[in-house]
């Protein structure tokens, strides 16, 4: 498989699973293209073209030119220098590692990482808080964040798969839309009467199971099991954590219980005030959830098996 169509996939599958309408996303294109379309020579030079077909900012293809051959592909939930070197020297014994894939940005894909978290503004309004109140939430949790990746060095992955000459891609927001489809599918399906019932279905899951026997799996950490779940919301896409005044708006909207990868203490002390139950299933779990997901879709849309080398928490299951 050639590494631009494998990318390509991914981010169709992406997609597929986001929980914005289909619509909305192709606005969103068509009005970065008119942008784009409105820049002068200048700053076109500068401007990154992936934008243009792919709506997810925090992924991309860090190093590569898309046309190299994919046979064996190494997945790590995080990659830097010392995955790469890995990779480098399963080579020298003999691996044949093609392509190195972290489903964590970084390189070009983290200064724009913030971006994605717009898409949480559709998925609070999906579950009943009105987009106004929806984007105003999250106005400053975005500008927080853009802010806190500032200053970090972005480019040491890939400065490191360019030295060594490894081709280097990261597939963030197309996994954690897979894992929410996926998970919330399964919960509305299953309609959970109590909180203990939400983490008896989560637990069924064969990467909750690896998570568990590893001390990691899920846990509620505000409310209690007895309790009675309510409307179940999967909170696990648009790039971290969104704002603690959702909580607030959830609870007025009518969501009993978040099944999360992961919150902040102020976060939660959010939850308990606004009486929400929350659930988190495990951060490293839940991105091999989604990951292993976009696999599948990748090698069966493709037509060509993958040989997939595992490390750095992410373990392939089908």
């Amino acid at each position: 498989m050639k590494l631009d169509k494998l990318y390509k996939l991914a981010v169709e599958k992406g997609t597929i699973a986001d929980p914005r309408d289909k619509k909305e996303i192709n606005r969103l294109l068509k009005k970065e293209n008119a942008a784009f379309d409105k820049l002068k020579k200048t700053e076109k030079e500068y401007y990154d073209n992936d934008r243009l077909t792919n709506p997810f900012t925090d992924t991309r293809i860090l190093n590569g030119t898309g046309k190299e051959n994919v046979k064996k592909v190494m997945i790590g939930i995080d990659i830097d220098t010392s995955e790469l070197m890995l990779a480098d020297r399963l080579n020298q014994k003999g691996a044949k590692i093609d392509l190195v894939i972290s489903h964590h940005p970084s390189g070009r894909a983290m200064p724009s990482f913030h971006e994605v978290m717009h898409l949480q503004a559709d998925v609070l309004n999906k579950f009943g808080v009105p987009i106004n109140v929806a984007e105003g939430i999250m106005a400053q949790r975005i500008k927080q964040v853009e802010k806190r990746v500032m200053p970090s060095n972005h480019t040491k992955a890939a400065d490191a798969a360019k030295l060594l000459g490894i081709p280097l891609i990261c597939l963030h927001t197309p996994a954690d839309n897979c894992v929410v489809d996926y998970l919330q599918k399964l919960l509305d399906k299953k309609k959970c009467h109590t909180v203990g019932d939400v983490v008896d279905e989560l637990k069924k899951v064969k990467e909750y199971k690896i998570a568990m026997k590893q001390g990691s799996g899920p846990k509620i950490v505000v409310g209690a099991k007895e309790r009675r779940a309510g409307r179940v919301m999967v909170e696990m896409t648009g790039g971290t954590e969104g704002s603690k005044s959702a909580f607030e708006k959830l609870s007025q909207a009518g969501v009993g219980t978040i099944v999360a990868m992961h919150f902040t203490e102020e976060h939660l002390k959010q939850a308990e005030k606004h009486h929400i139950n929350v659930v988190i299933a495990g951060h490293i779990a839940s991105d091999n959830v989604g990951m292993n997901i976009l696999l599948d879709y990748i090698m069966q849309k493709g037509k060509e098996k993958l040989d997939i080398v595992s490390c750095s928490g992410f373990r392939r299951n089908k």
